[in-house]
């Protein structure tokens, strides 16, 4: 795993939410600013992934921004952000496989050749003259 935690900045803020008079006065809310293409952590391929992949979550600038007020500390919202963003990261690098185009076996095709016997034979049962 790539570690991206030297390369992370942190913004605080005032977080709504429950807390009483506690929540007019300290800044619980943290926010996770990562710089994708200024990252040392990772090759220009790698950047490129996670811009394609996370592009809904980066803003103009090119940082991916992590928001956590989950808590009533500040230093658990910390965690919880560097947390969320390493997850969404480790997603991004994810490359699903290829999906291999398979034909049909012999058992599906007599299968559904079957069936197409089975209602041409009950629709001609029903079309009988008389």
């Amino acid at each position: 795993m790539h570690n991206i935690t030297t390369e992370i900045f942190y913004r605080t803020a005032r977080s709504g939410g429950k807390g009483g008079q506690n929540v007019n006065k300290v800044e619980t809310m943290v926010e996770a600013w990562w710089h994708i293409q200024n990252s040392h952590a990772f090759t220009p391929e790698e950047k490129e992934l996670i811009q394609t992949k996370l592009a809904n979550r980066i803003n103009k600038d090119g940082y991916l921004v992590v928001k956590s007020s989950e808590t009533r500390s500040q230093l658990e919202n910390k965690h919880i952000a560097l947390q969320k963003m390493q997850e969404l990261v480790a997603q991004s690098l994810i490359v699903p496989k290829k999906r291999k185009p398979t034909k049909p076996g012999k058992a599906a095709k007599e299968k559904r050749l079957e069936s197409k016997r089975r209602e041409s034979f009950k629709k001609q049962m029903r079309r009988s003259d008389w």
